[in-house]
């Protein structure tokens, strides 16, 4: 029976978000128009000025990730994707890095989890050896342009449903000495499938529900790892 880890990207491997950095650079490349960024704007200065929370960030981020994805070609996108990666692939926390060569030395079977869009998630993840991503899928229409529709959103909604859905498929893995890591609220039905939940660079609202289970927090600042 194989063991199982599972990894949220953005915040907890990633120093940033994928979904950021695409969206800056589809804007930048006028692939995405200059005003788009209006529309995330002030729940990022929310976020930054600590008067509003990373969530409602990435949501109003979302929102204007589907609204303009629309009739962009897949090629496009792909190669947005890949340029951000090539950048930006070796940004990633040092904690959670090596976890997952550790882990993998240990034979455990790796898999992403991520709301980020499954095209540049996948150039993301082959560099740290996952074995399985699992991101937002959007739907591709006639001539391989976006629809702006997400294919099967449930599951990536609730990432519990990814964890029941790699059991079921795979029967020879199991669930005993698992790991999950994950940063904010979003991530607690992951955490609870797990054996030993990790809560990584937690907000406030993890970590309050991480104290209260009694789960692993882990904080990286600078050069630094404190287990909590």
């Amino acid at each position: 029976m194989q063991k199982l880890a599972f990894f949220d990207i953005d915040g907890t491997v990633f120093r940033s978000s994928l979904l950021i950095e695409l969206v800056k650079e589809l804007i930048r490349r006028d692939i995405f128009p200059a005003s788009a960024a209006f529309q995330y704007q002030e729940k990022h200065d929310a976020w930054w000025n600590r008067q509003g929370s990373y969530e409602d960030y990435i949501n109003a981020l979302i929102q204007t990730y589907l609204k303009h994805i629309k009739g962009v070609h897949y090629g496009d996108l792909a190669t947005v994707g890949q340029a951000v990666v090539t950048e930006q692939k070796h940004r990633v926390y040092r904690y959670t890095r090596d976890l997952i060569q550790d882990l993998k030395l240990d034979d455990y079977h790796i898999i992403a989890i991520s709301q980020s869009p499954k095209t540049v998630l996948d150039d993301f993840c082959i560099n740290y050896g996952f074995t399985k991503v699992y991101g937002r899928i959007y739907e591709l229409g006639p001539q391989d342009r976006f629809t702006g529709v997400i294919i099967d959103e449930h599951w990536i909604s609730n990432k519990a449903n990814i964890v029941r859905r790699v059991l079921e498929q795979n029967p020879d893995f199991t669930l005993k000495d698992s790991i999950a890591v994950g940063d904010t609220e979003g991530d607690i039905p992951l955490l609870e499938q797990v054996e030993n939940p990790i809560c990584f660079n937690p907000n406030q609202t993890l970590y309050d529900h991480a104290r209260r289970m009694k789960w692993s927090v882990v904080v990286e600042r600078k050069d630094v790892i404190y287990h909590l």
